[in-house]
């Protein structure tokens, strides 16, 4: 993920949760989440997503 070398609260979020002892696969599952859990509420302020959101679309 670019975002681990170039954002500097992302580095400084890797380092202190590798002092916590947390190994590197694990802090990508959770930097993962965490860009996902980003890009969804940029969508949802910019009206992209109906008011239902992706899982009542279609249905």
């Amino acid at each position: 993920m670019g975002r681990r070398v170039k954002a500097q609260r992302t580095r400084d979020y890797v380092a202190r949760r590798t002092t916590e002892g947390m190994s590197t696969k694990d802090i990508m599952r959770c930097l993962k989440r965490f860009v996902a859990r980003e890009v969804y509420r940029h969508l949802r302020s910019t009206s992209i997503l109906d008011t239902a959101g992706w899982a009542g679309a279609g249905s």
